[in-house]
């Protein structure tokens, strides 16, 4: 059992504690891949936490970009987020409806706005309506607040520096999908998509470092996963993933057990895997 932690990760039972907390804030960022054909706002529609709303991870982005749900400018989050009655002040709490998917996404993206208030509801949704929990249907009330937002630069990288990091090898470039994709032995769910991954990177996908209840294991199995993927943990690390979201759970891993110099490739594999003129490497290395 992971300690409650409002800039990490928090329990069930902290939630239900804290859930008439009149700064609290509540977000369903449940994203679902191309192709599952699963509607999460719909979901979110028929059952969220009392109180939560609804943060869609394809429209809080950059709709300049090709790349799925890239960061969004500074003053679109500020918006949207205004637009959600979430600002200064607040406290945030995040979840999914897988247990741990891509709710982390979305903690990372509050990080790099320099918001630290916010913590992942471990075990997501699933969690929440096992124990019985309750959920509502009804929209929440939204009063306007404002964000004062610093972009943290250093949390995001782009394809430039990742290669670049690959080049020098003084980075640990680390992959959270799936084994079969990173040796590059089953197609991507987005089309045009080369087989493989960054050469030089480690595998270690997310799933690793869940426990069955979708919850993260705790520090010192998390510190083992790594370890056993070859990762050294003394070095700076850059996660990646599919595009960007799953990616996201390797860095609230490394954060828990007490890691911070470490940054997410927001392109990720949608963006190395289409350009021919970068390597690509398949099978276990």
């Amino acid at each position: 059992m992971n300690q409650d932690d409002p800039k990490t990760l928090v329990s069930t039972d902290w939630l239900a504690t804290h859930l008439k907390d009149p700064d609290l804030r509540i977000l369903d960022a449940s994203w679902f891949l191309p192709g599952s054909d699963r509607d999460a706002k719909a979901e979110y529609d028929a059952a969220h936490i009392p109180g939560a709303r609804f943060f869609d991870i394809d429209d809080v982005s950059d709709n300049r970009s090709d790349l799925p749900h890239m960061v969004p400018p500074v003053e679109k989050f500020m918006s949207r987020l205004r637009a959600m009655g979430v600002g200064d002040g607040h406290q945030v709490v995040v979840y999914d409806s897988q247990g741990l998917f891509s709710a982390a996404r979305v903690w990372w993206l509050f990080k790099l706005m320099g918001q630290n208030d916010i913590a992942v509801l471990d075990g997501g949704l699933p969690k929440w309506q096992a124990e019985g929990r309750e959920t509502e249907d009804l929209p929440p009330v939204i009063r306007d607040r404002h964000m004062t937002v610093r972009r943290q630069n250093q949390l995001v990288k782009d394809v430039t520096q990742v290669s670049a990091a690959a080049k020098l090898q003084d980075t640990e470039i680390l992959d959270a999908r799936a084994a079969i994709r990173f040796r590059g032995e089953a197609p991507e769910p987005r089309p045009g998509l080369r087989a493989g991954h960054i050469p030089g990177s480690k595998n270690v996908p997310y799933t690793t470092l869940l426990n069955e209840d979708g919850t993260m294991k705790a520090p010192a199995e998390l510190r083992a996963v790594f370890e056993a993927a070859g990762v050294d943990l003394g070095k700076p690390a850059i996660t990646s993933c599919g595009s960007g979201v799953t990616a996201a759970i390797l860095n609230l891993a490394l954060t828990v057990i007490g890691k911070d110099d470490h940054s997410l490739y927001d392109g990720s594999w949608s963006e190395w895997g289409q350009f021919p003129t970068l390597p690509v490497a398949t099978g276990e290395h």
